[in-house]
């Protein structure tokens, strides 16, 4: 008998005409892929058509009844899509948790920043913020400084020893380095990481323990009255520690020229005052304004939103600490681009 036209058309184009082994995979359905990879978690796999011997995606929600050659195809595909797509999805997911975290940082502070209830209370939290994240920070400042500008001082030395170069750029370039760099930022990230870390453990414990929920009750705008006196207070306090960074780093290399004479003592304070800029040393205290306000503000707002107990306090305090140092530096970028251009 002579073969039919489906028959014929059948032999023509096998890719067009599913063997029936392959028609039963199509009626299957699929929507349990090696698993639980179902078509609502994974829409990738949604529509793709592999045809003589290959999986097709159906779009029905039935468990599919897979020959062997099918199963094989099926976790060649998934082997590759269902991580791009997981890897999509835990993007999204960032994004969309920065933006919400952004959100709710800017709500808080516009109830930071409100007219507060009694100016003499407020003028006594001031002081006592100063005193207690300023005034406690100065040691640390005071070694910091010291030992970073000996280490400037040794660095200078061995790397620019040549004729070409003139003794007394080991001053000047370890002024130029304090004064544009180190005593402001790579300062503040180190603050971020003291004073930073008091504020969220402190406003952390306060809400976990309910002494926030109590000035609530009474009425009191509990953010305005903790948060915004330790804001105040560092930012206004930060030059000092700038000022003092720069002197007692300059301190540090005079220092080692005097006590090892790895350089002249002339040589290094002629390079300190040669080619000086007085706009670095304001350029310095501008940008630690804006350090400081990061520093503070959002260790606060991770610590007034703690949920849970003395484990995400921690967490808390961790996360502060992080999250205030990447705003330090990409804040450091902007301003460096504004400041200096």
């Amino acid at each position: 008998a002579a073969p039919t036209l489906r028959e014929s058309a059948r032999a023509t184009f096998p890719e067009a005409h599913p063997t029936p082994r392959i028609r039963r995979c199509r009626s299957a359905g699929e929507n349990n892929i090696q698993g639980n990879l179902t078509r609502e978690k994974h829409p990738l796999l949604k529509n793709i058509i592999i045809f003589r011997g290959l999986f097709f995606c159906a779009k029905k929600d039935r468990k599919p009844k897979l020959d062997k050659g099918c199963g094989i195809c099926v976790a060649k595909i998934t082997k590759f899509f269902v991580p791009l797509h997981q890897f999509f999805e835990k993007i999204e997911d960032m994004l969309i948790s920065s933006l919400k975290r952004f959100g709710q940082y800017c709500l808080f502070m516009t109830k930071v920043f409100r007219t507060p209830d009694k100016w003499s209370e407020f003028g006594r939290n001031i002081i006592k913020e100063i005193s207690k994240l300023g005034v406690d920070s100065i040691p640390l400042t005071i070694i910091i400084s010291i030992f970073i500008g000996a280490v400037i001082t040794i660095q200078m030395q061995l790397n620019i020893m040549s004729p070409l170069i003139p003794a007394y750029s080991v001053g000047l370039a370890t002024r130029e380095i304090l004064l544009l760099e180190f005593s402001s930022s790579i300062l503040s990230l180190i603050l971020a990481g003291k004073v930073g870390s008091n504020i969220a453990s402190e406003i952390g414990t306060m809400r976990v323990t309910e002494q926030i929920d109590a000035m609530e009750i009474m009425g009191v705008n509990s953010a305005n009255y903790i948060v915004m006196p330790k804001i105040v207070g560092f930012v206004l306090f930060v030059p000092v520690l700038v000022i003092l960074s720069m002197f007692m780093g300059l301190l540090g290399g005079w220092g080692i020229a005097y006590f090892t004479g790895i350089t002249s003592v002339e040589n290094y304070i002629f390079g300190i005052q040669t080619m000086f800029v007085e706009w670095y040393v304001w350029y310095g205290i501008i940008k630690t304004f804006f350090f400081a306000f990061i520093i503070t503000s959002v260790a606060a707002y991770f610590g007034y939103y703690v949920k849970g107990g003395a484990l995400e306090v921690g967490k808390a305090s961790t996360n502060a600490v992080v999250v205030s140092s990447i705003m330090i530096l990409l804040m450091d970028v902007v301003l460096t681009k504004l400041l200096l251009q």
